[in-house]
C-alpha cells in the first residue's frame, strides 16, 4: 500500500515514537503493571481534558461514546435539544432519535456557527426539554461553535449538556471543568495524534444524577456509564472496566500524551493554530477563497471553496497521484464545491505545509492558471 501524507480531518498521520509504543509486546489488560500504565494514561488524560470528572477510555469510535452518553443519561421519549449547522450535527440528531428520544433542533446556515440565543429561545419553548447536545467543531465545514457560551445558556435552563469533542480536543482549549461541561467525548486518533480504536468520554457531577435518575432504563450494557461506573468501583484495583481494553492503543495513547504535554498544551495549540493559518494565506495568494470566516473558523482544519473552473476531484485526485497527498472532499450539500485540509500531527509541521502547498500550486499551473511570483516557500516563512 502506497504511504501518503495525510491532510484529512483525522485520523491524521501518527509520529514514529507513538507507533513504536504500540509495536511492544501485548500487555494483558489488567494486573499491577497494567494498571500502573492505565492509571498514568487516565492522569495524562486528565490534563488534556482539564478535567477532575470520571474518565474512560471505551473501545470503539466517537459514535460509541455518543451512544454512550445518550442511552446513559437519557429514557426514551424525553425532549433533547440539538445543535444543527453541519453533517455531523445533524447526524447527531440522527445517533439521538436511534434511542427514541424527540429530537428539537437549534440551527444555523452550513458554514457559520450555533447562536446562543437561538439556543435560549428553542430552550424557552421546550419547557420538557432534559438535555442539549452541540458539536464544538463541526468538521464538515470547520466551524468552532462557540462552545463556552452553549453551555452557560444550558446551565441557566438547569439541564446538561453533552459535548461532541471529537474533532476538537487537543486541537483547541476545551477546559472541561471550567466551562461546565457534564458529558465531553472525543478520540484518541485526532487532535490526541494516535491510531484509531479508543473513544474517550468525561462524565461530570450533573451527569451522573441524569444516569442515576436513568438507571432502570439504560439502553443496553456495554455502552452504559452506569456499568463502566459499577466496574470502576468495584474492580477498582485490577480491572476497573467491564471489558478487554486495546493494551496497545493505550500504550500509543500514553506516549503521544506524554509528547504533548512534553511539548505544552499551548505549544500544541499553537502549532495547528500556526499551520492552518500557514495554509490559508498560501492558499488565498493561489486565488482560493475559505469557506469559513476567520472568526470562527477552527485551527483544526480549514474548508477551501473550489474554483469555477476546476472540480475538486480533479485536484485531490491529482495531489494523491502526484505528490501522494490526501485531503478530504466536501460532505452532504457541500460535496465537489469545497476540500478540506487537515492540520493535526505531521501535517502541522513545516516540510508538510511547504508539500501541501506545493502541490495545490502545481495543479493550478497544470491546469493553466497563472499564479503570483511568490513562492511556496515565502508563503509558509511569512508572518
Amino acid at each position: 500500500m502506497r504511504r501518503y501524507k495525510l491532510f484529512i480531518p483525522g485520523p491524521c498521520e501518527v509520529d514514529e515514537e507513538v507507533l513504536e509504543a504500540m509495536a511492544q509486546p501485548t500487555p494483558r489488560h489488567y494486573g499491577p503493571e497494567w494498571m500502573e500504565i492505565y492509571r498514568e494514561t487516565l492522569d495524562l488524560l486528565k490534563q488534556v481534558f482539564q478535567t477532575e470528572n470520571d474518565l474512560f477510555m471505551v473501545p470503539g469510535a466517537g459514535s460509541a461514546a455518543l451512544d454512550m452518553a445518550f442511552g446513559s443519561l437519557l429514557a426514551s421519549g424525553e425532549t433533547v435539544i440539538v445543535g444543527d449547522n453541519g453533517f455531523f450535527g445533524e447526524r447527531m440528531g440522527v445517533i439521538a432519535a436511534s434511542h427514541g428520544l424527540r429530537v428539537v433542533p437549534f440551527t444555523a446556515p452550513p458554514g457559520r456557527p450555533l447562536d446562543p440565543d437561538d439556543l435560549r429561545r428553542v430552550l424557552a419553548q421546550e419547557p420538557e426539554a432534559r438535555a442539549v447536545v452541540v458539536v464544538h467543531h463541526e468538521t464538515s465545514t470547520t466551524v468552532l461553535n462557540p462552545l463556552r457560551e452553549l453551555a452557560e445558556v444550558t446551565h441557566q435552563a438547569g439541564l446538561p449538556i453533552i459535548v461532541d469533542g471529537i474533532s476538537s480536543l487537543g486541537g483547541v482549549s476545551l477546559p472541561v471543568d471550567e466551562w461546565g461541561i457534564d458529558v465531553c467525548v472525543t478520540v484518541a486518533n485526532k487532535c490526541l495524534e494516535c491510531p484509531p480504536a479508543l473513544a474517550l468520554i468525561s462524565v461530570g457531577p450533573r451527569a451522573w444524577e441524569w444516569v442515576d435518575r436513568n438507571e432502570g432504563q439504560p439502553h443496553g450494557w456495554y455502552l452504559s456509564l452506569w456499568t463502566w461506573r459499577q466496574y470502576a468501583t468495584d474492580w477498582a484495583d485490577w480491572h476497573p472496566y467491564p471489558v478487554t481494553l486495546p493494551t496497545n492503543n493505550i500504550l500509543a495513547l500514553r506516549m503521544s500524551l506524554q509528547r504533548i504535554l512534553k511539548e505544552g498544551l499551548e505549544a500544541h495549540f499553537a502549532r495547528y493554530r500556526e499551520a492552518a493559518q500557514t495554509v490559508r494565506r498560501g492558499l488565498r495568494a493561489m486565488g482560493l477563497e475559505m469557506l469559513v470566516e476567520r472568526s470562527f473558523a477552527a485551527p483544526i482544519a480549514t474548508a477551501v471553496r473550489m474554483r469555477p473552473e476546476f472540480e475538486v476531484g480533479a485536484l485531490m485526485a491529482y495531489l494523491a497521484r502526484e505528490h501522494g497527498i490526501l485531503v478530504s472532499g466536501g460532505l452532504g450539500p457541500l460535496t465537489g464545491k469545497i476540500f478540506r485540509v487537515g492540520h493535526m500531527g505531521k501535517a502541522s509541521t513545516r516540510p508538510y505545509l511547504v508539500d501541501l502547498l506545493s502541490g495545490v500550486k502545481a495543479f493550478l499551473e497544470h491546469e493553466g492558471l497563472s499564479l503570483p511570483a511568490v513562492s511556496v516557500d515565502e508563503l509558509v516563512e511569512a508572518e
